[in-house]
């Protein structure tokens, strides 16, 4: 079994390293690595409350709630005490939402619905008009409309319960309608800044030269790590869009700073191509201590006057596994990092330690990230 399962990991890994290798020959579009300046959404936010739900609402804990359907309803002319009022069936929740670049009045947006209170479930409930703003505090959406929530919780009479997913969120596909654009406009811009979404000096570079090699009437110069400036042509003046989409389908190879990143928790391993190790021996071990507990029962003898007693019996096993010593050569690719640390039979586990020794060693040219 063991066997199986570094085999099993050798040929996921190398095939992830082949895949690896064969990808960083291509090309990115432009448009998928950076943006224009201004090309950007907006998160929106609005308190809200949700009606109709089957006795899984807040109750008297929250007295905002109770508090907000009254002023609901004495806009309407319905008057009620809040004091005097007790209900199940609605809950207060905090309506979220992205407003996208270039969306115009009429156009509909998804929005999240999340409970603030001590709702159960939000499932069957519908959201009550609920005015979504910025931080601007302007108003740029109004959502409404029935939830779902894409998870159930159940309770028995005698406190056992089951749930799946999280109940008290509830999605709304095109709930919110946008009553308030966000202006954006490129016309008669001399200049447009092109923002990487990961900055480098390396990629900005790769990225001018590749604009005004395609362009040659475009002048296009790196600011800065994150940021390429392209000279609007006269021509262009007025037709800054086709000029933009010019611009998004060229292709550049983006450069990758040399990174292991490492998640303890899954024990998942993602290297870059650029890392490389100098010369150095790996020696990996572990030491495993099992203690059992066997207690057993002692009686007394007949006729006596002792009684039953329990007698702890604990058993310790230690057992050390060998550690074989396996020396890695320098400057080795990430395929060939990965076929000597499995030729040791490393588990992800050891892996993970072994890549973190051999950071600490300073033998390791990468950035290490444990997330």
């Amino acid at each position: 079994m063991k066997n199986w399962r570094r085999k099993a990991l050798a040929v996921a890994i190398a095939m992830f390293a082949l895949l690896t290798l064969a990808g960083t020959a291509r090309s990115a579009r432009i448009k998928d690595i950076a943006y224009f300046l201004g090309d950007r959404s907006n998160d929106l936010i609005g308190y809200g409350l949700v009606v109709g739900l089957k006795g899984t609402g807040d109750d008297t804990s929250t007295p905002f709630t109770i508090s907000t359907l009254a002023n609901l309803l004495n806009n309407m002319g319905v008057q009620i005490d809040p004091s005097k009022t007790t209900l199940k069936n609605v809950a207060a929740v905090m309506v979220t939402g992205r407003l996208p670049a270039f969306s115009r009045v009429g156009s509909r947006i998804d929005v999240q619905a999340s409970s603030i209170g001590d709702a159960t479930s939000l499932g069957g409930g519908t959201l009550l008009m609920t005015p979504l703003k910025a931080p601007d505090g302007k108003v740029y959406a109004v959502a409404q409309g029935p939830l779902s929530i894409g998870g159930f919780a159940a309770s028995g009479a005698s406190g056992s319960s089951v749930q799946q997913a999280h109940p008290t969120v509830g999605l709304i596909s095109n709930g919110a309608i946008i009553e308030k654009e966000v202006p954006i406009s490129y016309a008669g811009l001399r200049t447009l800044d092109l923002v990487l979404r990961t900055p480098d000096f390396t990629t900005a570079a790769k990225t001018a030269a590749a604009i005004s090699r395609a362009l040659p009437e475009t002048a296009a110069r790196p600011i800065d790590a994150g940021t390429v400036r392209i000279e609007v042509p006269a021509a262009d003046a007025n037709d800054t869009v086709d000029l933009i989409s010019k611009v998004e389908r060229l292709e550049v190879a983006p450069d990758v700073v040399a990174k292991v990143v490492i998640d303890e928790r899954t024990g998942t391993i993602v290297m870059g191509e650029n890392v490389r190790i100098v010369p150095c021996a790996v020696a990996h071990g572990s030491l495993t201590v099992q203690i059992t507990e066997k207690p057993t029962v002692s009686q007394p003898l007949p006729l006596s006057n002792g009684t039953t007693q329990v007698v702890p019996r604990t058993g310790i096993k230690v057992q050390e596994k060998k550690a074989h010593l396996a020396v890695v050569g320098g400057g080795v690719t990430i395929g060939q990092v990965v076929a000597g640390l499995n030729a040791i039979g490393a588990t992800p586990l050891d892996l993970i330690n072994i890549l973190e020794a051999i950071k600490a060693a300073g033998a390791m040219s990468a950035e290490l990230q444990i997330i």
